[in-house]
This record gives C-alpha cells, sequence and structure tokens, in this order.
C-alpha cells in the first residue's frame, strides 16, 4: 500500500471501482487474456519464494548490499521504511514469521511521537501483518508501550501530500477496534472530505495537487483510501465514483497501468497493482480485475499485465525496489481473491 516518503511520491501503497461500469462487448473485449489459476499460482509462488529469501537474508534483492530491516541503512525510519506491503503481501500467501524474525523488525522499527504520519501509518499496517498490536507498541530501548494509532490521529493533515493524507486513512481504517482520541486532529470523515477536495479537474488525484501531475497511482490510492473510509458524505462518494471513471481511461492496452511522460507510456507492475487493490473495491468494478475488459482493444487483464511482470526467478521486471515490488504484486494478487469479490478489502484486518 504504501509508499513511504520519496518511493510514496512517486507511488508507496491503487484503485478504483468503477462505479457503474459496463463491460465492453466488442471483438478486442472478447479476447482479452486473462490470467488462468494456474498461472497466478505459478507467478504468486515464484515471487513469495524470492520474497522468503530476501526476508531470510535480510537483503533487498536488487541491491544486494542494503537490508531491508536496517536502522544503519534507514535512520529515521528503519523497518518501517516502506516495508507494509513486504510484510502484509507475505502474511496474505500464508507465511507465518517467526518469532525471531518478528524481533528483528520491531528492534529496527523507528518510530516515535515525532514520526511522520507516514512512517506511522506503514508501521501501522506493518505490525499487523506480523501480529503485533499497534496501539500497544513499545518502541525499542524504550520502558513504555505508545499507542501508534493514537499518535497518527493527532497529526496535522493539512500540509499533507494526498499520496500521505490517503496512507493514514487507510491505515487509521484498517482495524475497527482502532479508536480516535479525544484530542485528534481529525477524523475519518474529515480526512476522506479532505482528500475528496483535493481531486482534479480532470477527476484524478496528483502527489502535488495540480492538474499537470495526475497519475494513475495516486488517483487509486486516493479511491482505496475512499473506499476504506467509507464516508457516506455525497462529495467524497461523487469523488470515489469520478475517480473510477479517471481510471478507467487511464488504462493501457496491454491491460497494465503506469505513467506517461513526453508522451511516452510507462506501464509497470507497481502501478498496475495499485489499479487492482482499487478496482476490488466494488463488485461491479471487481470484474475488470481479471474477467472484463476497462476499453475497447485492451489486450489482457490488469491482473494477467501485472503477473506477466514477475520473471521465473520470482524478481519483478523493471522493479525499482524488490521490497516494494514483492509486496504490491502479492498484495494486488490477494486482493483479486481468485476470482471471488469479497466486501473485506485487502487492508483490513478486523
Amino acid at each position: 500500500m504504501f509508499k513511504m516518503n520519496k518511493v510514496m511520491t512517486a507511488s508507496l501503497t491503487a484503485v478504483l471501482a468503477l462505479g457503474a461500469l459496463v463491460p465492453v462487448v466488442d471483438a478486442g473485449a472478447a479476447s482479452v487474456k486473462t490470467a488462468s489459476k494456474s498461472y497466478q499460482t505459478s507467478k504468486t509462488k515464484s515471487a513469495t519464494t524470492y520474497a522468503k529469501k530476501m526476508l531470510k537474508a535480510n537483503k533487498d534483492g536488487l541491491t544486494s548490499k542494503a537490508q531491508i530491516f536496517s536502522k544503519s541503512a534507514y535512520p529515521t525510519t528503519g523497518a518501517a521504511a516502506g516495508y507494509s506491503d513486504f510484510l502484509l503481501g507475505l502474511k496474505k500467501q500464508g507465511y507465518k514469521f517467526t518469532t525471531s524474525q518478528k524481533k528483528l523488525i520491531k528492534k529496527n522499527l523507528v518510530v516515535s511521537s515525532k514520526s511522520d504520519p507516514a512512517v506511522l501509518a506503514n508501521a501501522i499496517i506493518g505490525l499487523q501483518a506480523i501480529g503485533v498490536n499497534p496501539t500497544k507498541y513499545t518502541p525499542a530501548g524504550a520502558k513504555k508501550s505508545m499507542n501508534l494509532v493514537s499518535t497518527l490521529y493527532k497529526k496535522s493533515m493539512n500540509k499533507q501530500t494526498v499520496n500521505v493524507q490517503s496512507t493514514t486513512l487507510i491505515a487509521v481504517s484498517s482495524n475497527k477496534t482502532f479508536k480516535k482520541p479525544s484530542k485528534a486532529a481529525f477524523s475519518k470523515s474529515s480526512l476522506s472530505l479532505k482528500i475528496a477536495k483535493n481531486q482534479q479537474s480532470n477527476k484524478g488525484w496528483a502527489y502535488n495537487n495540480t492538474v499537470a501531475s495526475v497519475d494513475s497511482d495516486t488517483t487509486a490510492v486516493a479511491v482505496n483510501a475512499l473506499a476504506m473510509g467509507k464516508s457516506k458524505n455525497k462529495t467524497v462518494t461523487a469523488a470515489a465514483t469520478a475517480g473510477r471513471s479517471y481510471l478507467k481511461k487511464a488504462v493501457y492496452k496491454s491491460g497494465a497501468f503506469g505513467y506517461t511522460y513526453n508522451g511516452k507510456e510507462n506501464a509497470n507492475a507497481n502501478s498496475t497493482a495499485e489499479a487492482i487493490m482499487g478496482l476490488a473495491t466494488t463488485k461491479a468494478a471487481f470484474k475488470t480485475i481479471n474477467k472484463t475488459a476497462l476499453t475497447s482493444g485492451q489486450t489482457a487483464t490488469p491482473l494477467r499485465a501485472m503477473l506477466s511482470y514477475v520473471k521465473s526467478d520470482g524478481t519483478v521486471k523493471d522493479a525499482f525496489s524488490m521490497t516494494l515490488a514483492y509486496g504490491q504484486v502479492s498484495v494486488a494478487a490477494s486482493a483479486a481473491h481468485n476470482g471471488t469479490y469479497t466486501s473485506k478489502l485487502v487492508y483490513t484486518f478486523k
């Protein structure tokens, strides 16, 4: 879900539910290539096998000198540096974290009352993924526990990017047992409305709130967050519907998502994964993940397109970071639920 700081704005993290999407029925749609269950199993197994090796060696995979859970490598974030999806992806694939692995993560998790909202949000998701309660977390070297959820709620969202706002909303909405403190700086409803009002004139969202920078990644995360927030405010629901319309048009003919720079399409696994997570948010949109096309002439479904980036050795083609790539691909594959829709979104724990 989530991309931290630099990674987050580059998005860190999705997307959509294509409202009242009408299935395309032309010849192009009829021939759209889907991901069979065996194809899904083979690809996710290869990726997860590689991820397990990364976890065992505490390495990034592509940059072998990097330790994925290291205060020395990431002094301001440690194990909170964007690994929520990596940990959640493993959990979704049935992985059981050992006691020593949990200790490694907890020992290197850099969080405090001064942490940025993005760091806290990622820590909340990552800790839940390994079975640790973020509302009763004792930081390494500390004598007292702290409630990361309450700490996050007290952070102002006024000057944060829409990516941080969206990630925060997803984190505080991820568990129904989470309580908003009395002195909270925001509520799920107010944050949902703030995100909705940051929507641009073309119905997408941008990391810097300018229409020229709107992209499918940021739009996808925003729509996913609004779905998690469950606000019934008409402005919010209208924004989510409009965001889904933007994403419907953003899919490439290959079925993948990405970004366009200097007129050139740059499709990638991460952007496609974000879109799949959003498409899983409504029953109507869920069909476009691996059953029907979003647009005429589309050659493959988003799920098929995303999994095609997973190579035989389990690495993800053109990935900037295998930690982030595995996490997002794995979580997105889980959101597809083998073709069966569920109203329990992929970042929901309870």
